[in-house]
Protein backbone atom coordinates (compact mmCIF):
# COMPACT_ATOMS: atom_id res chain seq x y z
CA UNK A 1 0.00 0.00 0.00
CA UNK A 2 1.38 3.41 -0.98
CA UNK A 3 2.09 5.76 1.91
CA UNK A 4 0.01 8.94 1.88
CA UNK A 5 1.70 12.08 0.60
CA UNK A 6 1.59 15.16 2.77
CA UNK A 7 1.69 18.70 1.50
CA UNK A 8 3.81 20.69 3.92
CA UNK A 9 7.21 19.82 5.37
CA UNK A 10 9.27 22.42 7.21
CA UNK A 11 13.03 21.90 7.49
CA UNK A 12 15.51 23.85 9.63
CA UNK A 13 19.26 23.67 9.00
CA UNK A 14 21.42 24.40 12.04
CA UNK A 15 24.74 23.69 13.69
CA UNK A 16 25.26 22.21 17.13
CA UNK A 17 26.00 25.11 19.54
CA UNK A 18 29.68 24.42 20.15
CA UNK A 19 31.85 27.43 21.07
CA UNK A 20 34.32 28.25 18.32
CA UNK A 21 32.27 26.48 15.63
CA UNK A 22 29.21 28.73 15.41
CA UNK A 23 28.84 32.40 14.52
CA UNK A 24 32.57 32.59 13.93
CA UNK A 25 32.35 36.08 12.43
CA UNK A 26 30.97 37.34 15.73
CA UNK A 27 33.81 35.85 17.78
CA UNK A 28 36.41 38.63 17.21
CA UNK A 29 33.95 41.18 18.65
CA UNK A 30 32.28 39.06 21.35
CA UNK A 31 34.31 35.98 22.12
CA UNK A 32 33.21 32.37 21.50
CA UNK A 33 30.90 32.10 24.52
CA UNK A 34 28.66 35.08 23.75
CA UNK A 35 28.68 34.22 20.04
CA UNK A 36 27.43 30.74 20.91
CA UNK A 37 24.76 32.25 23.15
CA UNK A 38 23.53 34.35 20.23
CA UNK A 39 23.41 31.23 18.06
CA UNK A 40 21.43 29.30 20.69
CA UNK A 41 18.97 32.16 21.17
CA UNK A 42 18.33 32.45 17.43
CA UNK A 43 17.96 28.70 17.07
CA UNK A 44 15.40 28.48 19.85
CA UNK A 45 13.49 31.48 18.51
CA UNK A 46 13.45 29.86 15.07
CA UNK A 47 12.16 26.55 16.39
CA UNK A 48 9.47 28.28 18.45
CA UNK A 49 8.33 30.10 15.31
CA UNK A 50 8.27 26.81 13.39
CA UNK A 51 6.12 25.23 16.08
CA UNK A 52 3.46 27.85 15.34
CA UNK A 53 3.28 27.07 11.61
CA UNK A 54 0.91 24.47 10.18
CA UNK A 55 3.01 21.69 8.65
CA UNK A 56 2.74 17.93 8.38
CA UNK A 57 6.28 17.59 9.70
CA UNK A 58 8.87 19.86 11.26
CA UNK A 59 12.43 18.63 10.92
CA UNK A 60 15.66 19.92 12.45
CA UNK A 61 18.73 19.01 10.38
CA UNK A 62 22.01 19.39 12.27
CA UNK A 63 25.59 19.37 11.05
CA UNK A 64 26.77 16.41 13.17
CA UNK A 65 25.59 12.82 13.59
CA UNK A 66 24.19 13.47 17.09
CA UNK A 67 22.45 16.55 18.45
CA UNK A 68 23.96 18.55 21.29
CA UNK A 69 21.90 17.96 24.48
CA UNK A 70 20.60 21.54 24.28
CA UNK A 71 19.45 20.97 20.71
CA UNK A 72 17.88 17.63 21.55
CA UNK A 73 15.92 19.24 24.39
CA UNK A 74 14.68 22.05 22.16
CA UNK A 75 13.58 19.64 19.46
CA UNK A 76 11.74 17.38 21.88
CA UNK A 77 10.03 20.27 23.62
CA UNK A 78 8.91 21.86 20.36
CA UNK A 79 7.89 18.68 18.54
CA UNK A 80 10.59 18.48 15.89
CA UNK A 81 12.32 15.37 14.59
CA UNK A 82 16.13 15.51 14.39
CA UNK A 83 18.13 14.48 11.33
CA UNK A 84 21.81 14.61 10.40
CA UNK A 85 22.96 16.57 7.36
CA UNK A 86 25.07 14.73 4.81
CA UNK A 87 27.16 16.02 1.92
CA UNK A 88 30.42 17.73 1.07
CA UNK A 89 29.15 21.31 0.99
CA UNK A 90 26.05 23.30 1.86
CA UNK A 91 24.49 22.73 -1.55
CA UNK A 92 24.85 18.96 -1.45
CA UNK A 93 23.56 18.88 2.13
CA UNK A 94 20.48 20.89 1.23
CA UNK A 95 19.80 18.73 -1.81
CA UNK A 96 20.09 15.56 0.27
CA UNK A 97 17.58 16.88 2.80
CA UNK A 98 15.14 17.95 0.08
CA UNK A 99 15.52 14.65 -1.77
CA UNK A 100 14.75 12.61 1.34
CA UNK A 101 11.81 14.76 2.38
CA UNK A 102 10.20 15.13 -1.05
CA UNK A 103 10.00 11.38 -1.60
CA UNK A 104 6.71 11.47 0.29
CA UNK A 105 5.82 15.15 0.22
CA UNK A 106 4.36 17.64 -2.20
CA UNK A 107 6.39 20.59 -0.93
CA UNK A 108 9.18 21.40 1.49
CA UNK A 109 10.46 24.69 2.86
CA UNK A 110 14.00 24.92 4.24
CA UNK A 111 15.27 27.73 6.45
CA UNK A 112 18.38 28.43 8.48
CA UNK A 113 18.58 29.47 12.12
CA UNK A 114 20.21 32.89 11.86
CA UNK A 115 17.31 35.10 10.74
CA UNK A 116 15.54 36.77 13.69
CA UNK A 117 12.86 38.11 11.35
CA UNK A 118 11.11 34.81 10.65
CA UNK A 119 7.47 34.76 11.71
CA UNK A 120 4.62 32.30 11.09
CA UNK A 121 2.94 34.38 8.33
CA UNK A 122 6.24 34.53 6.41
CA UNK A 123 6.73 30.76 6.52
CA UNK A 124 3.09 30.15 5.72
CA UNK A 125 3.41 32.45 2.70
CA UNK A 126 6.23 30.24 1.41
CA UNK A 127 4.01 27.15 1.49
CA UNK A 128 1.21 29.07 -0.20
CA UNK A 129 3.60 30.15 -2.95
CA UNK A 130 4.47 26.51 -3.63
CA UNK A 131 0.84 25.84 -4.50
CA UNK A 132 1.42 27.92 -7.65
CA UNK A 133 5.18 27.70 -8.28
CA UNK A 134 7.96 25.12 -8.45
CA UNK A 135 10.11 27.08 -6.02
CA UNK A 136 10.09 30.03 -3.64
CA UNK A 137 12.99 32.10 -2.32
CA UNK A 138 13.25 34.33 0.73
CA UNK A 139 16.06 36.75 -0.15
CA UNK A 140 18.53 37.91 2.47
CA UNK A 141 19.60 41.54 2.49
CA UNK A 142 23.25 40.47 2.10
CA UNK A 143 22.76 38.73 -1.25
CA UNK A 144 22.01 35.22 -0.01
CA UNK A 145 18.69 33.78 1.00
CA UNK A 146 17.05 32.91 4.32
CA UNK A 147 14.48 30.50 2.85
CA UNK A 148 14.10 28.18 -0.09
CA UNK A 149 11.06 26.05 -0.84
CA UNK A 150 10.76 23.38 -3.52
CA UNK A 151 8.31 20.92 -4.98
CA UNK A 152 11.04 18.84 -6.65
CA UNK A 153 14.61 18.07 -5.59
CA UNK A 154 17.04 18.67 -8.47
CA UNK A 155 20.77 18.46 -7.61
CA UNK A 156 21.65 20.87 -10.41
CA UNK A 157 19.94 23.69 -8.52
CA UNK A 158 22.64 23.69 -5.85
CA UNK A 159 25.70 23.15 -8.06
CA UNK A 160 28.07 25.97 -8.92
CA UNK A 161 26.65 28.29 -6.25
CA UNK A 162 29.31 30.40 -4.48
CA UNK A 163 28.16 29.64 -0.94
CA UNK A 164 29.01 32.20 1.70
CA UNK A 165 29.14 35.12 -0.74
CA UNK A 166 26.79 37.92 -1.78
CA UNK A 167 26.22 36.13 -5.10
CA UNK A 168 24.24 33.15 -3.74
CA UNK A 169 20.80 34.57 -4.52
CA UNK A 170 21.70 35.68 -8.04
CA UNK A 171 23.29 32.31 -8.83
CA UNK A 172 20.23 30.45 -7.52
CA UNK A 173 17.92 32.58 -9.66
CA UNK A 174 20.02 31.71 -12.71
CA UNK A 175 19.88 28.01 -11.90
CA UNK A 176 16.11 28.08 -11.48
CA UNK A 177 15.68 29.80 -14.83
CA UNK A 178 18.09 27.36 -16.48
CA UNK A 179 16.07 24.45 -15.08
CA UNK A 180 12.88 26.13 -16.33
CA UNK A 181 11.40 26.21 -12.84
CA UNK A 182 8.71 28.74 -12.06
CA UNK A 183 9.54 30.62 -8.88
CA UNK A 184 8.55 33.60 -6.82
CA UNK A 185 10.18 35.56 -4.03
CA UNK A 186 9.08 36.70 -0.60
CA UNK A 187 10.13 40.03 0.94
CA UNK A 188 13.81 40.26 1.82
CA UNK A 189 14.90 39.68 5.43
CA UNK A 190 18.00 40.43 7.48
CA UNK A 191 20.09 37.68 9.03
CA UNK A 192 22.92 37.82 11.55
CA UNK A 193 26.47 37.12 10.42
CA UNK A 194 28.56 40.14 11.40
CA UNK A 195 28.67 42.06 14.71
CA UNK A 196 27.10 45.06 12.99
CA UNK A 197 24.03 42.93 12.17
CA UNK A 198 23.23 42.80 15.88
CA UNK A 199 22.54 46.54 15.83
CA UNK A 200 19.20 45.65 14.22
CA UNK A 201 18.46 43.06 16.91
CA UNK A 202 19.70 44.48 20.23
CA UNK A 203 17.71 41.92 22.23
CA UNK A 204 20.05 39.18 20.98
CA UNK A 205 23.16 40.68 22.56
CA UNK A 206 23.73 43.93 24.46
CA UNK A 207 25.38 46.38 22.09
CA UNK A 208 27.67 47.86 24.83
CA UNK A 209 29.23 44.41 25.32
CA UNK A 210 30.01 44.21 21.61
CA UNK A 211 31.61 47.63 21.65
CA UNK A 212 33.67 46.77 24.75
CA UNK A 213 34.86 43.57 23.14
CA UNK A 214 35.95 45.50 20.05
CA UNK A 215 37.83 47.96 22.21
CA UNK A 216 39.64 45.25 24.18
CA UNK A 217 40.84 43.49 21.04
CA UNK A 218 39.02 40.24 21.80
Amino acid sequence: MTAPRHRRHLLVFARNPIPGRVKTRLIPAMGPGPATAVHRRMLEDTLVTCSQVFAHSRELWIDQPDPHPVVAEMATRLGMSVHAQSGDDLGSRMHAAFAETLRNADSAVLIGSDCPEYDPPYLDAAFQALEQHDAVLGPAADGGYVLIGLRKADPHLFRGVPWGTDKVLAATRRQLRHLQCSFTELPAKYDVDEPEDLLRFPDLAPIPEIECAKGSGE
